[in-house]
C-alpha cells in the first residue's frame, strides 16, 4: 500500500474521542450503561471513552473486550463454533460498541450477534473514530469522531499508542 495522506494527528485523535465521550454522557443513562470494546483496536478506544466519563461526570463504566472472530460471516462453518455467549453482563444493559473504523458494517454485525448471545441488551449503540462509508449492511454509527469519504481502493488505518506505539489515522492507496 502507498501512503496517501495523514487525516488526524494525535490531537485531533484526542478531540474526536472526547467528543465521542461527552456525547454519550448526553445521550445515554450512564447508570445502565457498558461499554465493549471490539478487539483490537476498539478496545484501547473504549479505555479511553471510559476515563473521558470518569473525568467529566464521575461515571465508571466497566468495558468489556469483545473478540469477534466466530461470529463473522466470513468464517467456514467448520471453524466457526457454537457460542452461548461471552462474560458479557448484557441483560437489560445499554450497550456501547467501540470500534475504530466503520466500512462495511460487517464487524458490527458480528459484534451485535456475540453481544446478543449474551442476553438481551436494552439497546445497542455504535461509537466510531472513523466512518468511512461504503455499507454492505443497514448499519450507522451513533457516536462518529469523523466521517472520511474513501473510494473503494483507498484503506484508512487507525494507529493508536497502546498497539501501534502512535496516535493517527491515515489514509493508503491499494496498489
Amino acid at each position: 500500500m502507498k501512503f496517501k495522506a495523514q487525516i488526524m494527528d494525535e490531537l485531533s485523535v484526542k478531540r474526536a474521542m472526547t467528543r465521542i465521550s461527552f456525547e454519550i454522557v448526553e445521550r445515554v443513562d450512564l447508570q445502565n450503561a457498558l461499554l465493549v470494546g471490539i478487539k483490537t483496536r476498539g478496545v484501547p478506544l473504549a479505555k479511553r471513552i471510559k476515563e473521558n466519563i470518569l473525568a467529566s461526570s464521575g461515571a465508571d463504566l466497566e468495558v468489556y473486550e469483545l473478540d469477534i472472530t466466530h461470529f463473522r460471516d466470513d468464517v467456514s462453518s467448520e471453524v466457526r463454533v457454537n457460542h452461548s455467549g461471552f462474560d458479557l453482563p448484557a441483560e437489560n444493559k445499554d450497550v456501547i460498541l467501540v470500534d475504530d473504523v466503520l466500512f462495511t458494517g460487517r464487524t458490527t454485525r458480528a459484534a451485535i450477534e456475540a453481544i446478543m448471545a449474551s442476553g438481551r441488551a436494552k439497546s445497542i449503540r455504535l461509537a466510531v473514530l472513523v466512518d468511512r462509508g461504503h455499507r454492505e449492511l443497514p448499519i450507522r454509527a451513533d457516536f462518529v469522531g469523523k466521517n472520511v469519504p474513501t473510494s473503494m481502493k483507498e484503506e484508512i488505518i487507525v494507529h493508536l499508542g497502546e498497539t501501534d506505539g502512535d496516535n493517527s489515522v491515515c489514509i493508503y492507496e491499494k496498489e
